[in-house]
């Protein structure tokens, strides 16, 4: 449909373009205001009058010939009435189109199915069977490149609807865009209605006349950027064999029976591909990780690389180092990110301004979140809300396409984080910014305290008087809160230590530590207990001090894999431990100190630690750290190849269990049984009774695999599979390889890697 003479914004943009000027350059030169500019250049103002047009070519310094093309489309263009952007016509500016293949090979499959309905129709007759037109809405935040996919789409599936392909701008975030009426009536001229025939059917009668048309053609109608529902439904035709595709920033959740396509993000390859293509192979390969910097920094936002890369492409002399570097300041990153009249803070402002009072405080108030993202409670903390009205909220700013949301957690995209801090600190006293991050802290370490206290021995469940907006009724729910809101509790906690509230700080971590063995490989306990032991020394405390030091080197042995450094953090808890004069520390010291020997291969001064831990327990009453005891006894023993010995004591252990009864707290008794199951396996193992080894070890993976404990789960698995492998049932040991390597996170990361390198091992043998 591009035969027909160019429309005047298309011709006045060209010459724009050719003369190097930005649309405020040309205002300057011609007198013509820029929001004028932009609306003819938009088609959103008829074409302008003779003295306009004028000032406009005197601007542009305009050739005799090229002024007089300019008055002549002028001429052509003046009408009455709304004139739609690019009908029958595809606009500029998406040639270097990248990435988005699964978003184009669902569109070319729902094209493909309108097709076959419109042959269904000629085949069998009309009526013959469904013939509803396909609508699609393609939806997601500004600036993810919406009506670049949809344009380039219908330039690759014009050919399939021969009747026409038309693209509206529906004008969304204008302040007051065109409605329905006036919209058919632009589709109706574009379609070379007669005006003597939309004479004749009047107003009233355009709809009927707008349906009957689009249900005799075969049409591709993109509708872009609508403002909501009420805007686009009278424009979805009932009957056809077209193909209609609706964008926008609105996730139009009350349209119905329309195939939905979100957009988000380019991957992390698209974007350095899209850059590159922008700037030019030569300036990448210069410095590679500055492009991986640049495209991180504008979030794989669309627009934003986009914005980045048109900088680069027009100073030469720019390397892509300066600008990561220019971008990597996050109170300045939103201000770099504008190239000319395009700006990325503009295209969120947008949205935000259409937000209701509520939704808008909420939304700046997120970007005090110190994590990637948060659950419902902690944002209706930030507003006062209560948490189904703050659960409204968050799901108004998900329609508006400025929340991201997956289940129950809500995001905020790096660059929508800092537009919404720039308003906060824009439209926020600096008093009330500060009151509610810091409530919203006290809670998050509230609210952790409770949840890690259900693993601790004589807590559990919320004491009766606890009155919070998260549910914490079992163990499980505890232990998802904590895991899905770490990144921000973890931040509370480091502000609470940095602020010097030592207190605050091991009673957090108090009530985590026996948590923590639920999620060994988080990432964070050898830094949440190291700070927790400097805040008891800074408070003189001991006791504290031992008690997290002792848990510090817990974590760099079992965590981490540093035994070594673990045994000196033990020796140092040991001390502080005796000049508190707590017997039960004492203990604690002398069997993590043990467990690093062992490590180390220091079987024998392992063993001595163990002895004199477990005399220490006893003489506290400790039962866990005497049941702790029996285990490492245990397990010195195996190690060191006593293997009857080692039977015997894990009977031992086991027996202890079920004279303590419920003294030992649930989760302890049930890693310890597991624990169990996998050492005497082990054991079985070094007699080589292979059937009763592997008989234990199943059992002990499958009971870590329903506990939920997957780093655990995980080790098991691995050892499993070495036993099998000194048995010599080796496509057993292969398939135990293969699940190891497989396991996402929460698995030992290093044990998964060793499982990796003995599946390709195995394979490679033919194994």
């Amino acid at each position: 449909m591009g035969g027909e003479q160019a429309s005047f914004g298309a011709v006045l943009r060209e010459f724009r373009l050719a003369a190097s000027l930005t649309m405020e350059g040309l205002a300057e030169a011609s007198g013509v205001s820029v929001r004028g500019i932009g609306d003819l250049e938009r088609g959103r103002r008829a074409a302008p009058q003779r003295r306009t047009v004028a000032a406009l070519a005197d601007g542009l310094g305009l050739s005799e010939a090229d002024r007089e093309r300019l008055l002549e489309v002028a001429r052509s263009g003046r009408s009455a009435g709304y004139s739609p952007t690019g009908v029958r016509t595809f606009p500029r500016g998406i040639d270097d189109f990248v990435g988005r293949e699964q978003e184009l090979a669902r569109l070319t499959k729902l094209a493909e199915r309108a097709v076959s309905r419109s042959l269904t129709e000629v085949t069998s007759g009309p009526g013959s069977g469904s013939s509803h037109p396909v609508a699609v809405a393609v939806s997601g935040p500004p600036g993810t490149g919406k009506t670049t996919l949809v344009l380039y789409a219908a330039r690759e599936l014009a050919d399939r609807f021969p009747d026409g392909q038309l693209v509206l701008d529906l004008r969304g975030m204008d302040d007051a865009p065109p409605g329905p009426a006036e919209l058919m009536l632009g589709v109706l001229k574009a379609l070379q209605v007669a005006d003597r025939e939309l004479a004749k059917a009047g107003p009233q009668g355009h709809a009927g006349l707008y349906r009957r048309l689009l249900a005799d053609r075969r049409v591709l109608l993109v509708l872009d950027n609508a403002r909501d529902e009420a805007q686009v439904r009278p424009l979805l035709p009932g009957a056809g064999a077209g193909m209609v595709v609706v964008t926008s920033r609105r996730m139009l959740t009350g349209l119905e029976s329309v195939h939905r396509i979100p957009l988000g993000e380019l991957s992390p390859d698209e974007a350095a591909t899209f850059l590159t293509t922008l700037v030019g192979p030569k300036r990448v390969e210069a410095d590679p990780t500055a492009l991986d910097d640049v495209a991180r920094r504008c979030g794989h936002l669309p627009l934003a690389l986009r914005v980045a890369g048109n900088w680069l492409a027009t100073r030469t002399g720019w390397s892509l180092r300066r600008l990561a570097d220019r971008l990597a300041l996050d109170e300045r990153r939103l201000d770099a990110l504008a190239a000319g009249d395009v700006r990325v803070s503009a295209a969120f402002d947008l949205s935000y301004r259409q937000l209701t009072p509520t939704a808008a405080r909420l939304f700046r108030r997120l970007s005090l979140v110190p994590g990637p993202d948060t659950g419902a409670p902690p944002a209706a903390r930030l507003t006062g809300q209560h948490l189904f009205d703050a659960e409204d909220t968050l799901e108004e700013l998900v329609e508006a396409g400025l929340l991201g949301t997956d289940r129950d957690r809500y995001r905020l995209h790096d660059l929508l984080c800092l537009f919404a801090r720039n308003r906060l600190e824009a439209e926020e006293s600096s008093d009330d910014i500060q009151r509610a991050r810091t409530d919203l802290y006290r809670w998050l370490l509230e609210t952790a305290v409770v949840a890690g206290r259900w693993f601790e021995p004589d807590h559990g469940a919320p004491p009766a008087t606890w009155r919070g907006t998260v549910d914490l009724s079992s163990a499980d729910r505890a232990l998802q809160w904590l895991k899905a809101e770490s990144a921000n509790w973890l931040a509370a906690f480091r502000a609470a230590a940095e602020a010097g509230e030592h207190a605050t700080v091991v009673e957090v971590a108090e009530a985590l530590h026996w948590f923590s063995d639920q999620w060994i490989f988080w990432g964070h306990w050898p830094e949440v207990f190291a700070t927790a032991a400097r805040a008891a020394r800074a408070l003189g405390d001991p006791l504290p001090e031992a008690t997290q030091t002792n848990y510090h080197a817990w974590a760099l042995i079992v965590c981490e894999g540093r035994p070594r450094e673990g045994v000196d953090r033990a020796t140092e808890a040991l001390a502080a431990a005796r000049r508190a004069g707590d017997t039960s520390q004492q203990a604690w010291a002398h069997s993590y100190r043990a467990w690093g020997l062992r490590k180390l291969g220091e079987q024998e001064a392992g063993l001595e630690d163990i002895r004199e831990a477990a005399g220490l327990f006893e003489a506290a009453g400790d039962l866990h750290g005497s049941l702790q005891a029996k285990q490492g006894h245990a397990l010195g023993l195996m190690e060191q190849g006593r293997t009857e010995e080692a039977l015997t004591a894990y009977q031992g252990v086991d027996a202890f269990l079920e004279e303590a009864g419920d003294r030992i707290e649930p989760h302890v008794a049930v890693i310890t049984r597991i624990e169990l199951h996998s050492n005497i396996g082990v054991t079985y193992a070094q007699l080589e009774q292979w059937d009763e080894a592997v008989a234990h070890l199943r059992i002990a993976v499958d009971l870590y695999h329903e506990n939920g404990n997957t780093a655990m789960e995980s080790r098991r698995l691995h050892t499993l599979g070495t036993v099998l492998l000194d048995a010599g049932r080796t496509a057993e040991a292969h398939e135990a390889f293969r699940r190891t390597a497989a396991m996402g996170p929460g698995a030992d990361p290093r044990i998964v890697a060793d499982a990796r390198e003995r599946v390709a091992r195995l394979e490679a043998s033919g194994a």
